[in-house]
């Protein structure tokens, strides 16, 4: 019977494979626990990519992603999307503190607002986004869930530029996951995210590279 790797990566690339002459500056957003913020900040501090990040914007009071900030030294700020109407507003805050902190590129590490022009016309094909599924397939919230209950036999997570239309825009790497006869959506989220761990910043560092 023929496997698919749980490793498979397309492109297959690693951070050595893309080294940057310019040092990125990256303004991340995150909403939950902070484990692909907290990925890229343990590539930066090895030297493994030469970017910065000089800001985390955070939603969630709760977020844990704060602390990781925190054990990195990095500012954050939080921005609670329920004091901005309509969405807009909110992006026009993320952009005024990005700009006020020198960022270049903005890196969407598990931020569960949707974002509109305002942010994206500010940094034109410079906002990363990360998905847990192999986008175009299970776009939206609930990703590990929709592919475990259409039955298909392999998932995984995208990395893309993002646009307009949620999830959409052009792939940069993708992660092929298979999915396991008792997985569960935590087990399953839980593989797909040491895939994420694994391509997010390489593919943030082909996105420079090919300039994006």
């Amino acid at each position: 019977m023929m496997t698919i790797s749980p490793s498979l990566i397309s492109p297959d690339l690693s951070l050595a494979d893309i080294p940057l002459e310019e040092t990125l500056s990256l303004g991340v957003m995150a909403s939950g626990s902070g484990s692909n913020f907290a990925v890229l900040a343990a590539a930066i501090a090895k030297k493994q990519l030469n970017a910065r990040i000089p800001v985390l914007i955070y939603n969630n009071p709760d977020a844990k992603v704060k602390e990781k900030a925190a054990d990195y030294n990095i500012p954050a700020v939080f921005l609670d999307h329920r004091q901005f109407n309509p969405r807009e507003e909110l992006d026009r805050a993320i952009v005024e503190t990005f700009q006020e902190y020198g960022v270049k590129w903005v890196i969407m590490a598990g931020w569960m607002r949707i974002v509109t022009p305002v942010l994206l016309d500010a940094f034109p094909d410079r906002v990363i986004n990360i998905h847990p599924s192999l986008l175009p397939s299970f776009k939206g919230v609930r990703a590990v869930e929709q592919a475990l209950a259409a039955g298909v036999k392999v998932t995984g997570c995208t990395v893309h530029i993002a646009r307009a239309e949620v999830d959409s825009g052009p792939i940069l790497m993708q992660a092929v996951v298979p999915i396991l006869p008792d997985d569960t959506a935590t087990s399953l989220h839980e593989r797909i995210q040491v895939q994420e761990h694994r391509i997010f910043p390489v593919a943030i560092a082909l996105a420079a590279k090919l300039g994006l």
